[in-house]
């Protein structure tokens, strides 16, 4: 049995990937780990361990044995979060990474997930149909520990044969946990109000378009990379991953297709700015290529999977 340690997993990410995980290859096959006990009984069916990633000692005697052949490794401080505390922020981020690469360059794990992000883009990259070999150009600290961190996972790569791969998420929206202080974070935000059929504030403009993808594709994307055979991968820092893109407004114009009734309205604040430094669409095309990426879930789907998921979780929780 492939044995699988998720590092990171009370995070909004990690509860997804753990459930995904549970279910296709079973409780017993899953152990994970955070500095937070995770809120959601049905991650909590699999073994817990307590980790500060960062502690290398620590991580290092749950590791050094060898019984884990994977290791996601999803532990990090996204970039609203970072803007406000950079050094813990890179100290998280980096230090964490480069104890998990550590630990496989001794042979005690087989193979690596680590997540990239759209935040490795910046100013100087196109703002359409980014290319994977596009610049790199972040402007906040979370997307300098990436661009960091992609550079990392290559150089291990290429110099011990560490197995690490890695994919460059957009916005990810999902219904089973809270967002984590990211830029995309409204896109979540936005359904929860609207099942609560109260007026949003967004924090971004109207008409500012990003990538963004449904937390299922995201998690099938994630576990299809980690089969996908070592010798067909050509991209050894991390691949783009793109599904759609839309703006607040077209998200709310989504959401008034079932509730009329909904009202938006905006007040940027700092994160707009992180915002508008990111590209507004993703090519992935070497993604599809090396591996046979596609997304599935589009906007208005992702709408109706949002809205009923989140209704009935209101509902459970009232009765």
């Amino acid at each position: 049995m492939v044995r699988r340690l998720v590092i990171g997993a009370a995070g909004q990410l990690g509860i997804e990937l753990v459930l995904s995980m549970q279910s296709e290859f079973g409780v017993a096959s899953v152990d994970i780990s955070d500095i937070r006990v995770p809120d959601n009984e049905e991650v909590m069916r699999s073994k817990f361990l307590h980790l500060d990633a960062t502690d290398e000692g620590a991580l290092s005697t749950i590791l050094e044995d060898g019984q884990y052949d994977e290791v996601y490794h999803l532990a990090a401080m996204l970039s609203a979060t970072g803007e406000k505390k950079p050094l813990a922020a890179w100290d998280l981020n980096m230090q964490s990474l480069l104890n998990i690469l550590e630990a496989a360059k001794e042979g005690w794990v087989k193979r690596v997930f680590w997540p990239s992000s759209i935040a490795v883009f910046g100013p100087l990259t196109p703002k359409y149909n980014v290319p994977q070999d596009a610049p790199l150009d972040p402007t906040t600290v979370y997307g300098i520990s990436k661009q960091a961190g992609e550079f990392w996972c290559r150089y291990y790569q290429e110099k011990y044969g560490v197995d690490v791969r890695s994919v460059r998420y957009p916005g990810l929206i999902g219904h089973r946990s809270a967002p984590g202080g990211g830029t995309t974070d409204y896109a979540v935000e936005i359904y929860d109000y609207a099942v609560q059929d109260q007026l949003y504030t967004c924090f971004l403009k109207a008409d500012q378009a990003l990538p963004m993808m449904f937390m299922d594709d995201a998690v099938r994307g994630t576990l299809e990379l980690m089969r996908a055979p070592q010798d067909k991968l050509q991209v050894r820092t991390s691949y783009n991953l793109g599904a759609m893109s839309f703006t607040p407004s077209e998200i709310g114009e989504s959401i008034r297709q079932q509730k009329p009734q909904f009202q938006l309205e905006y007040a940027p604040d700092q994160r707009q700015a992180i915002a508008e430094s990111w590209p507004c669409s993703i090519d992935d095309s070497a993604a599809r290529r090396d591996w046979g990426w596609q997304a599935r879930i589009m906007l208005d789907d992702m709408t109706n999977i949002m809205l009923e998921a989140m209704t009935t979780a209101n509902e459970t929780l009232e009765s």
